[in-house]
């Protein structure tokens, strides 16, 4: 397993301002930022990363959400664990169904606006990364990540 995972902060939690809450949980959850960065993603970009739900019929809606607003993209690190660690940090899917205390029962409107994105493997992590972060922009005590 992998210390490092990948996240997006959604345009709703975005909008509605939850970006400095959302983040001080990442910390207080024993995650370190390793790079992040704040930007808009054009539908077509939106297309590319959710590729692989193409044939889902939610797939349009997808994207069409993921490139209405700004997002806050991430690369986190933890000692061990990270993505699965994160993943019970950030809880179910559906906000309305997730653990108390979650980010997504915190912070989520609905399943599609649920406020964050979560790597769902360590493969998934480093290719999600590349996505948005070249190696000269993930950081280690300085020195640049490699995945």
């Amino acid at each position: 397993m992998s210390n490092f995972t990948f996240t997006i902060l959604k345009p709703t939690a975005v909008d509605k301002g939850f970006t400095g809450a959302i983040l001080h949980a990442v910390n207080e959850g024993g995650f370190r930022i390793r790079a992040m960065k704040m930007l808009r993603m054009s539908k077509a970009e939106a297309q590319a990363f959710y590729a692989v739900h193409k044939d889902r019929p939610f797939y349009e809606a997808l994207t069409d959400f993921m490139s209405s607003g700004p997002i806050v993209a991430a690369i986190l690190e933890k000692k061990n664990n990270a993505v699965e660690d994160y993943r019970k940090l950030i809880g179910s899917t559906n906000p309305a169904e997730a653990a108390e205390g979650t980010i997504r029962k915190k912070f989520g409107t609905n399943l599609q606006e649920n406020a964050v994105h979560g790597s769902d493997s360590d493969e998934n992590a480093a290719i999600e990364s590349s996505f948005f972060f070249s190696t000269k922009d993930r950081f280690l005590d300085d020195r640049e990540v490699e995945m």
